[in-house]
């Protein structure tokens, strides 16, 4: 670029910092990414990436991507929701992930902490599940906490989007909960299933437990009543 944006009120940087709220992202179908490893996952797996926003002084780090603009350092931190901004901001478009039948898959009902469901779409892909549906009131997975936590798993993994929370679709459900009807998952022996987990305070819902092929839980010798919802999914994804 031949010039330097400068200011936070600059219109496309007004613009940009909309993402950073649900209702924009809907609308525009783009979502935000910050730092250079996100955006190189980004490039790497052929998402379209609109535009680029690379602090003024790390040019040569975005020289071979088109449409992106030097600015300065306090412009790129009106544009990130942590406290020391990695050095580049990308706007890009959202895809149309569908998961396959069959397989891994890892369902994630009703979970609404960020750094939660983040941390169970990067364990999904690292567990070399095929998939992850998100249910109801799961928190948006294209929020800037969300993104963060997967460390650019959601572009290796299909994650899809399903608020109507059709479970009969699924063959081999397993869902976890520690109700007195489950069983250990050390007895479960499948190749092909659909995991279920889900809220951090209420757990899964009545109509995940009707629709179970399987419940199951994990056994907690200690004193401690549960696990946080990712702690225990990356258990049973690693086992299972």
């Amino acid at each position: 670029m031949d010039y330097i944006i400068t200011s936070k009120d600059n219109t496309r940087i007004k613009e940009l910092r909309k993402l950073l709220k649900k209702k924009y992202r809907d609308k525009s179908g783009t979502f935000l990414i910050e730092g250079f490893h996100l955006l190189e996952e980004a490039v790497k797996s052929g998402a379209e990436i609109r535009q680029v926003f690379v602090e003024e002084g790390k040019e040569n780090r975005v020289r071979n991507l088109s449409n992106w603009f030097s600015v300065r350092s306090e412009v790129l931190k009106s544009l990130s929701e942590t406290e020391s901004p990695q050095g580049v901001v990308a706007e890009v478009v959202k895809g149309q992930s569908k998961v396959k039948l069959g397989g891994k898959i890892l369902i994630l009902e009703n979970v609404q902490d960020p750094g939660n469901v983040g941390t169970l779409i990067r364990t999904a892909d690292a567990a070399g599940f095929d998939g992850v549906v998100c249910f109801g009131k799961t928190a948006d997975i294209y929020s800037p906490k969300v993104l963060r936590a997967t460390q650019g798993s959601n572009f290796h993994i299909p994650v899809e989007i399903d608020k109507e929370a059709d479970f009969s679709k699924f063959t081999n459900l397993l869902v976890s909960t520690l109700s007195k009807d489950s069983i250990d998952y050390r007895e479960v022996h499948l190749e092909e299933f659909a995991l279920v987990v889900g809220n951090e305070g209420q757990g899964v819902s009545d109509a995940a437990v009707s629709a179970a092929s399987q419940l199951i839980h994990i056994p907690i010798p200690g004193h401690a009543e549960s696990l946080n919802v990712a702690v225990a999914a990356g258990i049973l994804m690693f086992s299972l």
